[in-house]
């Protein structure tokens, strides 16, 4: 038995339901559970805490999320290969556990709060991460109903969340995490701790929302970041173009020299160019 709960070990899960995972689901499995309960505990206290988890999988970081003190956890998982031992946690922890068996990319848990607020801690299947990302950080209306993401990446992905202007991994990501929240790398999670073992060391992001970022139409701002990144060796006046828009006129109205790219505009500078973009269009 589990040393945190008295529940079965995972790799006994994992055998006794034949959860064997699926690369196509992005599946990979974290049976170290003084890992889950670190990942668990990442964020601060959960006493009183309405947690959401993607993709849950047997049930490891569900199994900490109780263990450390969620008063709720609503899991939304998409392979319904896992339901049954999920539903054996929820047994486990009557009224605690709410299992949706959803694809994350298409469920909104908001109805299921009631107007209250949650936090978002998952291992996120690699496929889907950055999408679910960039839908949690392009809410309307803003603030978002979770307090903070902590959330497991590929470490690529996560120094691209974290970056900023200068860095290698600036992007699109980058200017969007930075307008709308502050993120930051908690700690590393080596692949030897995962079935089956990625090829790559994963890294664990705490992501808190602004109170009051600056004013700028998320989808706007998406479509600049993506223009100006989708050619990031061009100078801003070529690259803004496919834009639709006078690159010249918009870059003066932003008070963007023009020979400049697009990793060295602070995120202050996308929102210009995304309010500007946004007043041209009218």
């Amino acid at each position: 038995m589990s040393q945190i709960d008295g529940l079965p070990p995972l790799r006994d899960v994992i055998r006794k339901h034949e959860l064997q995972a699926k690369k196509s689901l992005g599946q990979n499995f974290l049976l170290d559970l003084n890992l889950t309960s670190r990942i668990a505990r990442a964020g601060g206290s959960l006493d009183g805490v309405t947690v959401i988890e993607i993709g849950p999988g047997p049930g490891g970081l569900t199994r900490a999320l109780l263990a450390e003190g969620a008063s709720r956890v609503i899991a939304i998982e998409r392979d319904a290969r896992c339901i049954a031992a999920l539903n054996e946690i929820s047994a486990h922890y009557p009224g605690k556990l709410e299992i949706v068996e959803a694809d994350a990319l298409r469920f909104d848990p908001q109805p299921l709060l009631h107007g209250g607020t949650a936090r978002i801690i998952a291992n996120l299947p690699y496929n889907i991460a950055t999408a679910l990302l960039i839908d949690w950080l392009t809410l309307e209306p803003w603030p978002p109903y979770y307090d903070s993401l902590i959330l497991m990446f590929q470490r690529e992905v996560a120094e691209r969340i974290v970056a900023t202007p200068d860095d290698d991994a600036y992007g699109r990501l980058g200017v969007l995490a930075g307008w709308r929240s502050a993120a930051r790398i908690l700690f590393d999670i080596s692949p030897s701790a995962f079935v089956p073992a990625p090829k790559v060391t994963s890294s664990v992001v705490q992501i808190v929302p602004r109170e009051n970022p600056l004013p700028c139409n998320a989808k706007i701002l998406g479509q600049v970041t993506a223009s100006a990144f989708g050619q990031r060796r061009k100078m801003l006046r070529q690259s803004l173009r496919s834009l639709g828009l006078d690159a010249a006129a918009l870059l003066a109205a932003a008070e963007i020299e023009p020979t400049r790219r697009a990793e060295e505009i602070p995120v202050e500078g996308f929102v210009r160019l995304a309010n500007v973009a946004a007043a041209m269009r009218k």
